[in-house]
């Protein structure tokens, strides 16, 4: 219940945050999104209550599965780089959708 509340609340945060005007404030909703889909991953795994999956430690049958454990591991990777990589975008670009000019005051 805990871990469904939890995903709920970060797709919530994450779809508000990625409709803002601000390319910052999007790149934040991004991640917590993505935040939102490794728990969903890591929940499918059941890992809670499983064994350790090393072998001789723990039966086949109640070892935990490894695979979502390394689809978050390697989302989690790819989410640093891609949030790198927008968030240099954001700085290169100067959050243009927020730039006011000097002499009118008006939004570009």
């Amino acid at each position: 219940m805990i871990l469904a509340v939890t995903v709920a609340v970060l797709v919530t945060g994450g779809v508000y945050l990625t409709l803002q005007r601000s390319m910052v404030r999007a790149v934040f909703g991004m991640t917590m999104i993505s935040h939102a889909a490794n728990f969903m991953l890591l929940a499918s795994g059941v890992s809670a209550w499983r064994g350790e999956p090393i072998d001789g430690r723990t039966d086949v049958s109640l070892a935990a599965d490894p695979l979502p454990q390394a689809f978050v591991l390697t989302a989690i990777v790819i989410t640093l780089a891609v949030t790198i990589f927008m968030l240099s975008t954001a700085v290169f670009g100067h959050d243009d959708d927020q730039y006011r000019l000097p002499e009118t005051g008006e939004e570009r």
